[in-house]
Formats: C-alpha cells, sequence, structure tokens
C-alpha cells in the first residue's frame, strides 16, 4: 500500500508526470478534484474548501477556527486515502501529514523560475507579466502554508526523498524513475507499522477538528496525542466549564478508549482586569 507524495512549485509540469504514473502504477490520484468530489461525504462545503486549501490557517476569530476544522477535513480526506494506500497525494503537505510513515515516497519537483513563468502562460493563455505575478504568490501560500502548519522549509530537499529538476529532465526518464523507486521493496515491508501510524493521526485530527468545530469552547490549541484509542490532552483553557466541555467532546469521539487531561485552566480575561 505504497504511498507517493507530491510537492511541487507551480508551472514545473508535475501534474502531467502524477497522471502518468498513476497510470503506469495503477494508484489512485488524490488531487484538488478528486478532494473537492470527496468533500461533501465529510460535511465539507465547496465555498470553504475554496478559501482554505493550501493556505495557512489561523486560530483568531470564530470564523478562523472554522477554517482552521475546513483545513483539517481536507487533511482527513487525503488520511483516509493514504490509509488505503497504493495512491498519490498531490500536494497539501501529504509528506508531512504522513510523517514517520515508512512506506510513503515523497518527491518535490522544481524548475527554472522563468521557464516556469513560460510554461504556465502557455498553459493558461495569459499575459507573461501576469503568469510571473501568480506564480510568485503561488510559491508564497504554498511555502507559507507548510511553513505555518507543518513548521518546516517548503524548500529543504531533506523533507523529500527525490527532487526532480524538470528544467533539466524529461518527462519520460522523471516516470520512469519514480515508477522504479515506488517499486522499492522497502516500502512495502514498512505497511504494518504505517497503518497504525495513520490510524492514530486520523484520530487525532478528528478530535482537533471537533474541538475547533465547538461552540462552547473559547478554543485555544491543544496538543494532542492518540495512540491506539489512548489519547492525552493538554494546553490551556479559559475555565473548568470549558475544560469538562473539551474532555466530554473528545470522550464522545468513535475511536477513543481513554482520555488523560493536562489542561490547565487559566482565566486571562480576569488576569487583564486586575492588572
Amino acid at each position: 500500500m505504497a504511498v507517493i507524495t507530491i510537492s511541487r512549485e507551480m508551472g514545473t509540469g508535475a501534474y502531467h508526470i502524477a497522471e502518468e504514473v498513476a497510470k503506469r502504477l495503477k494508484y489512485t490520484l488524490v488531487d484538488g478534484s478528486r478532494i473537492s468530489a470527496n468533500s461533501s461525504k465529510y460535511g465539507l462545503q465547496a465555498d470553504m474548501l475554496k478559501m482554505v486549501d493550501e493556505k495557512p490557517p489561523s486560530y483568531i476569530t470564530a470564523e478562523d477556527r472554522k477554517r482552521a476544522a475546513a483545513l483539517n477535513t481536507v487533511e482527513l480526506i487525503l488520511l483516509d486515502f493514504a490509509r488505503k494506500g497504493n495512491v498519490i497525494l498531490y500536494g497539501r503537505g501529504g509528506q508531512d501529514l504522513l510523517k514517520g510513515c515508512g512506506n510513503v515516497l515523497k518527491l518535490r519537483f522544481i524548475a527554472d523560475f522563468e521557464e516556469r513563468v513560460e510554461r504556465f502562460a502557455e498553459r493558461e493563455w495569459i499575459d507573461p507579466d501576469m503568469a510571473h505575478s501568480l506564480i510568485r504568490r503561488s510559491d508564497h501560500q504554498r511555502g507559507g502554508f507548510i511553513h505555518f502548519y507543518f513548521d518546516r522549509d517548503w524548500n529543504d530537499p531533506l523533507g523529500y526523498d527525490i527532487v526532480f529538476n524538470t528544467s533539466r529532465m524529461s518527462e519520460e526518464a522523471i516516470v520512469e524513475a519514480i515508477v522504479a523507486a515506488a517499486r522499492d521493496t522497502a516500502l512495502k515491508d514498512a505497511d504494518k507499522t504505517a497503518v497504525e501510524i495513520i490510524d492514530n493521526t486520523i484520530l487525532m485530527k478528528k478530535i482537533e477538528t471537533a474541538l475547533l468545530n465547538s461552540t462552547e469552547l473559547d478554543y485555544r490549541p491543544f496538543k494532542i496525542v492518540a495512540e491506539k484509542g489512548r489519547v492525552l490532552l493538554s494546553g490551556y483553557i479559559a475555565s473548568e466549564e470549558e475544560k469538562k466541555a473539551a474532555l466530554k467532546i473528545v470522550e464522545g469521539i468513535k475511536g477513543v478508549k481513554s482520555v488523560e487531561a493536562d489542561i490547565q485552566v487559566v482565566n486571562y480575561k480576569a488576569y487583564k482586569d486586575k492588572s
């Protein structure tokens, strides 16, 4: 059940390569269209998906938390596909989302900036100056997403197994290299442990999403650790009532067997009023 993740700069031609690899290996390509087609099953509306997809989240206002929860839902879609195996996760931090899974082949696609501009302008039939601006914006947005959400430099080559420069290598050579790498027996040998890691991540994401969506909490990010149904929830919250509400939410999530809480009650408003 090997999983291939693809991180790409806009205009590298990575999507067509991903399509060819998916055909050769008979893998499912999980791209924006497939995520959109599955989003309604997860209660994620199309307009919200468009607002959060590959964009850095925030947790400040109630609307921000809704967007962060929606982003978690996108990740749950990716994780469910990854658990089935034989998939290509296209973008959206797949390599970081599946950190620790030994059956994941993490790929990165780069190319010369001006060549990317030219490719994109030709593909979209737009002015080169506009293509230049859109690619700059895309690079900042995707890099910011990875930095904010996974605390990693998007361009760090150590975050990937193979980096392909499409300005230097032909599409055919890249496809052949990926197919050969995906058939490495080392990826298959890591399947069993990967399923457990993915299951733990899925449960953690479900818990985080439920807490973000709750109207009972003045949400502050929690640290959540889930292992085989056992959950450790730690962090800070504003009152004992909210602490009880948070624990009740977590205990009610399917798959949770036990909850250990290390939540400190800190009334920031009362402290501010006294100072």
